[in-house]
């Protein structure tokens, strides 16, 4: 268990108590503290105090934060479809269904366990629970990603990603018809604040996010599109694509109740590409749609016949 104690001065006076803990330790999130308040963790003068709670001149504020729980990957023997490997890094073509990487409810038969199995050189940098781990895609998602088998390659696409030099093009079956061949959604994305659990265009605690479609095909009531990401924000196609009127079939979150089945949202990612760490050679590698997006566009095309 460890234990931070502060006695806090008029400096601080009537402001919100998760607001100025926050600031204390680099590293610290408002979201953490709230959580902290949440569970009891922290205390004013003895007593337990909400979020919102106004800091007093005087007030003895101590927070106890318990050892974190050590979480141990076990590595796992599962088919991977790999589409790329050498000494730096490994493209995996994720199919829909699989979490990338240990959490709450999903620490095994994650992408992770079958990598720890395949390879023991993964990068450290993400610790134990993501290992290689350099981007992500959705569960229900299915596609390329990069991993990186060592702290150097790793540095070297994570670079890669805020410079937006990789490429990461998507298939997506929309709902509504798409009436102009191209666009561009530039829009801030951020927590949802009714939902923690979503994201939502907002202005407020946001990260810019931009995505490029092209309309591929059109049907009676779905539009076939395909989008490049210039950033890479959590959930952005399936948020961007809801913003304008368009949202993502079968997508369960963001998506209208009454929608296609294919147990989860209809997006693949098709295209990734980005320079070898090591050689800085440009390699882009391609994995076809899953089977059911190719019979979902199947049968769109008959029922529309």
């Amino acid at each position: 268990m460890e234990q931070f104690e502060w006695k806090m001065t008029e400096e601080h006076q009537n402001e919100r108590i998760d607001k100025v803990i926050s600031t204390l330790e680099e590293g610290w999130s408002r979201s953490q503290v709230q959580q902290w308040i949440k569970d009891g963790q922290l205390t004013v003068n003895g007593s337990t105090v909400k979020s919102n709670y106004k800091m007093q001149a005087g007030d003895e504020v101590v927070i106890e934060i318990p050892e974190p729980e050590v979480l141990e990957v076990i590595p796992e023997e599962m088919e991977l479809d790999i589409a790329y490997e050498d000494n730096d890094v490994i493209v995996v073509n994720k199919p829909r269904g699989m979490v990338v990487h240990p959490a709450p409810g999903h620490y095994t038969g994650t992408l992770v366990n079958g990598l720890m199995h395949h390879c023991k050189d993964l990068s450290g940098i993400n610790g134990v629970i993501r290992p290689g781990i350099v981007h992500r895609i959705d569960k229900d998602t299915s596609g390329l990603l990069m991993v990186a088998k060592n702290d150097r390659a790793h540095h070297s696409l994570v670079e890669q990603l805020k410079a937006k030099t990789t490429t990461r093009i998507y298939h997506a079956i929309v709902h509504g018809v798409i009436a102009h061949d191209t666009g561009t959604i530039d829009a801030p994305i951020g927590r949802d604040k009714q939902d923690r659990q979503s994201m939502t265009v907002t202005e407020e605690n946001s990260r810019d996010a931009v995505t490029h479609f092209t309309v591929l095909d059109r049907f009676k009531d779905f539009t076939h599109v395909q989008c490049q990401l210039e950033t890479g924000r959590t959930h952005q196609i399936r948020v961007h694509m809801k913003y304008i009127g368009f949202p993502l079939a079968g997508d369960p979150k963001y998506g209208p109740k009454k929608t296609l089945d294919i147990n989860g949202q209809a997006l693949h990612a098709g295209v990734l590409g980005f320079t070898h760490p090591t050689t800085d050679e440009y390699m882009e590698f391609e994995a076809p749609m899953p089977q059911d997006m190719v019979e979902l566009l199947e049968y769109l095309k008959r029922k529309d016949s």
